[in-house]
């Protein structure tokens, strides 16, 4: 089996990737390599070249004054529900004639862990979107990776973590986060039924949902 070689300059970016996509890195707000290094107790090498990757990612921007913080802006966001509506469905169909048992017990494990997560934000008023978000990243995920396609899965992978900020807003809400999940459900039990027409159409409906609501939910 080939392991990738993770370098220092893939764990900066993707750790200022994280907190670009999260909001923790605002919008407009200037990065620069001095303030990285002494953040994450690194050299300036890394981060000089992890900046430059993300700049080739679209998320700084070179101005007069240093990199500028671009992040995912809502009409992003909306050009990446239209391709994933159009992408994620032939994804599901794929997966629905490859998928194996044991990754289907890891997709019903992670609608599992999303269900309990809600469960805890109802009963304690608190916030658990974190959570769930990430177990809603885990399920697309297995899709994805399960379809028999790296061109599928190079594609999607990418734009479903660009929305991090937005999906998590997202399942802020009860009743959003139990619609996503009963969605989860729904294609859930095509997969296992291998019905690759019904598991696209349930895809679609779950990514038109997500827009609309997305689409009026304040970031």
């Amino acid at each position: 089996m080939e392991h990738k070689l993770i370098t220092l300059a893939d764990q900066v970016m993707e750790r200022i990737e994280k907190d670009i996509l999260s909001g923790k890195y605002q919008k407009g707000e200037l990065l620069n390599e001095l303030r990285i290094s002494e953040d994450l107790n690194v050299s300036r090498t890394p981060v000089r070249e992890a900046l430059k990757r993300l700049l080739q990612e679209h998320l700084l921007e070179e101005t007069a004054k240093g990199l500028k913080v671009v992040g995912i802006t809502r009409e992003d966001m909306l050009d990446f529900y239209r391709i994933r509506s159009f992408v994620e469905p032939m994804a599901a169909e794929r997966c629905a004639k490859n998928i194996s048992e044991e990754a289907l017990a890891e997709i019903r494990e992670a609608i599992d862990m999303q269900e309990y997560y809600l469960d805890k934000q109802e009963k304690e008023n608190a916030d658990y979107s974190e959570k769930i978000k990430d177990c809603d990243s885990l399920f697309h995920e297995l899709i994805y990776k399960n379809c028999g396609s790296n061109a599928l899965m190079d594609t999607l992978l990418p734009i479903h973590k660009k929305m991090t900020k937005y999906r998590k807003a997202s399942v802020r809400s009860n009743s959003r986060a139990k619609e996503s999940i009963a969605e989860h459900n729904e294609i859930y039990q095509a997969l296992v039924l291998r019905d690759e027409t019904a598991v696209a159409a349930v895809m679609r409906k779950h990514i038109a949902n997500a827009e609309a609501h997305v689409a009026v939910t304040e970031v």
